[in-house]
């Protein structure tokens, strides 16, 4: 099989970020994707303070951090950006079906709870019979 060669700035990318770990740790924890990396890095350069990872790095990522603990709404807003609508419909599918098998099971048991019942009720309809002498 023929390796595809790369885009010689996608080749300059990779080697940036051999150079700089912590732009890795970054899309692991979540906080950027590999896109936005790349955009800012072909955008602004490799000279931008951005990329340096002295204290100012800390600091961002306390703040971050303070940001995170309350924006919670922003959150999950990125999970739903994040979500793949095919798998999220055959999810909803899944548990569709899931539920109409409950719900299966549980009226079979109410349709023998209800049988016992209606054996029981052929009695008086009233609960107190008054029977004139």
């Amino acid at each position: 099989m023929a390796k595809k060669s790369l885009h010689p700035s996608v080749q300059k990318f990779k080697e940036f970020v051999k150079d700089h770990p912590e732009l890795i740790q970054e899309v692991r924890k979540g906080n950027s994707t590999w896109q936005e990396l790349y955009e800012d890095w072909y955008l602004l350069g490799e000279d931008d303070p951005k990329w340096s990872s002295s204290k100012t790095s800390e600091n961002k990522d306390s703040v971050e951090g303070q940001e995170k603990k309350t924006d919670w709404l922003g959150t999950i807003m990125g999970a739903v950006k994040n979500m793949d609508p095919e798998q999220l419909q055959g999810q909803i599918s899944n548990i569709s079906q899931a539920l109409g098998a409950i719900q299966g099971v549980l009226s079979q048991f109410q349709g023998n709870k209800g049988g016992q019942q209606s054996a029981k009720s052929s009695g008086p309809g009233h609960p107190f019979s008054f029977r004139k002498d």
